[in-house]
């Protein structure tokens, strides 16, 4: 391989990949983010934006089919099924992400792949397959794109769209060449933008679902001889010179084979945006270890990156429970007052007069030490001032869930009947039939459907 053209290595890459070739390790970790996902999924169930959409795409398909919509406990077309279950894996904010990229994988892959795995009849093996090479793609051309494109762009969105490619690329067993040409038609789709942020607007939800969507269709398009651009991330007129002002091809092709970008995965421990964990974890820290109360608390300086300003600044009074998700003061007034943001506690006390008031203490600082490092590290560095007139201070160079301070299988397993039992996508019983499957997904030699259809 020549990294002369990176997206047809990266493409040739994704092709010729095999189950064998990748290490035991990685392929538990597949099955570890597939389960993550799964009741991720589930907790998206009866979110207005994410039923509007299922909604749509609905209307749009087959009143059956051999794909799973798992909220709504019926099947359609893989792209039906592909955007309903993207769209309600990214509402919960407890789907995985990955620290460099600044990509939540999850969402983009595991619909379309899941979604054409059981349209195809394909194994588990072929579904961790499609996994991995969702993955490793989706998660080098986030890094390709770099900081700059984050800025404006929801990589999730646009990145999505080739990670999404890849993985149904390699359920339907394309070509390097038919590859790369998938990549050129998700490429000239990939969007999203954050301007949505500063009105509660549903546009994330849309985003993975677009994403899951375009991907899976500039596949089968390629599987039936449809061209697309070959230099689509690299190009003169391509992704990278439309979308970003510090993109490096280097990124795309970063050892592949040998590093496993999937491995390097995050799962979320709070039920809020990626950047609020870091400084959530330290104050969380900080309150327990000198058994403070949030009355106590005057001020908190959350020391933060500028990707972290970037996206949470323009939240400033959330309106409803996912914009509040995406308000450090918010997220840390959860953790200052209830001791923790799960989803529970986002929907009962994003509004709560306590939440509010410690909202109104915090704020965030660009921290030199803490921009430096991300994204491939997320440090979490509070400062806090008390009622008293002491000065104290934390930090966290790990958040809860990365590789190196990651959850448990337990944990996980914990993690996903939450989420199940969150709005009823499944009963304790169904979840843990379903974590069983999960666990055992090399074994199978089809995916069937995970959850029994309604009476």
């Amino acid at each position: 391989m020549s990294d002369t053209h990176p997206g047809r290595t990266l493409a040739e890459f994704a092709a010729t990949l095999t189950f064998e070739s990748i290490p035991g390790p990685v392929v538990r970790r597949a099955e570890d983010l597939f389960l993550d996902w799964f009741g991720s999924a589930l907790a998206g169930k009866d979110a207005r934006p994410v039923e509007t959409i299922a909604r749509f795409a609905e209307a749009m398909g087959p009143a059956d089919g051999p794909s799973e919509i798992l909220i709504h406990r019926r099947a359609s077309s893989p792209l039906v099924a592909a955007m309903a279950n993207a769209a309600a894996s990214h509402f919960a904010e407890q789907d995985d992400v990955h620290n460099g990229s600044v990509f939540h994988p999850a969402a983009v892959v595991f619909p379309p792949a899941l979604a054409v795995a059981q349209a195809l009849g394909r194994s588990g093996r072929d579904l961790l397959l499609a996994g991995v090479a969702g993955y490793e793609v989706g998660i080098r051309v986030g890094e390709f794109l770099g900081r700059s494109h984050y800025r404006v762009f929801h990589t999730t969105g646009t990145a999505g769209a080739l990670a999404a490619a890849a993985a149904v690329g390699s359920l339907l067993r394309l070509t390097p060449q038919q590859m790369l040409h998938a990549f050129g038609s998700a490429g000239t789709q990939g969007a999203g933008l954050w301007e949505f942020l500063r009105d509660a607007a549903d546009s994330k939800q849309l985003h993975t679902a677009h994403a899951a969507a375009a991907g899976l269709a500039a596949a089968y398009l390629a599987y039936d001889g449809f061209t697309g651009a070959q230099r689509i991330l690299e190009g003169a007129q391509g992704m990278a010179a439309g979308m970003s002002s510090d993109a490096n091809p280097q990124r795309l092709t970063d050892r592949l084979g040998t590093r496993w970008a999937l491995a390097e995965t995050s799962f979320k421990f709070h039920a809020s945006c990626r950047h609020t964990h870091p400084a959530a974890d330290a104050l969380q820290q900080l309150m327990r270890t000198h058994h403070l109360a949030a009355d106590a608390v005057k001020r908190v300086t959350a020391q933060v990156h500028q990707g972290a300003i970037d996206v949470l600044g323009p939240v400033t009074d959330p309106q409803t429970v996912h914009q509040a998700k995406f308000s450090m003061g918010t997220v840390l007034g959860l953790i200052a007052v209830q001791g923790r943001a799960g989803l529970a506690e986002f929907d009962a006390g994003y509004r709560h007069p306590a939440v509010v008031a410690f909202r109104e203490k915090v704020r965030m600082e660009l921290d030199p030490e803490v921009d430096r490092a991300y994204p491939a590290r997320w440090i979490g560095k509070v400062q806090v001032q008390t009622a008293d007139g002491r000065t104290l201070q934390a930090r966290v160079d790990e958040p809860r869930g990365d590789p190196g301070n990651t959850l448990t299988r337990a944990e996980l397993e914990d993690k996903a009947l939450r989420l199940a039992q969150y709005r009823g996508g499944a009963s304790e019983a169904e979840m843990r039939a379903v974590i069983a499957r999960v666990w055992s997904l090399v074994d199978a030699p089809r995916v069937e459907r995970f959850l029994a259809g309604q009476a």
